[in-house]
């Protein structure tokens, strides 16, 4: 994000950072979502409902739970949302919607990875 930050926009680097910290963003977003799911597996009956979950109540449990708080699991829904309503228009439009999201995206990133470590040493420990 820093690269891109400091790239001119009439500059080829700059597409090349832009589309770099959207995949990014795209690799996170689905990242977190997985993780999340095995955090939530012993709050269920079973690893299927777990897995047929759609992204949204992924997050929505994750909040339930205390894995995240509730405006965490809105924005995370909403990142999504965002992705899956500017996917038809996968340019520059797109990108730099996505790149308004990153600093509150990372910031949410960093707590999400820090919960899922925290559920991860509490089954290891157990």
């Amino acid at each position: 994000m820093m690269m891109l930050s400091q790239s001119d926009p009439q500059k080829i680097e700059y597409d090349l950072y832009r589309s770099a910290c959207v995949k990014e963003f795209e690799l996170i977003l689905e990242q977190i979502g997985k993780l999340f799911k095995k955090c939530l597996k012993p709050y269920f009956h079973s690893s299927k409902v777990v897995d047929s979950l759609f992204f949204k109540d992924v997050f929505r449990h994750a909040a339930n739970h205390g894995l995240i708080s509730l405006e965490e699991a809105e924005r995370w829904i909403k990142y999504r949302d965002n992705r899956n309503s500017t996917a038809h228009d996968y340019g520059v439009g797109f990108a730099e919607e996505t790149l308004l999201l990153l600093p509150t995206f990372l910031e949410d990133a960093k707590r999400a990875i820090l919960a899922i470590e925290r559920v991860s040493s509490d089954d290891s420990s157990s």
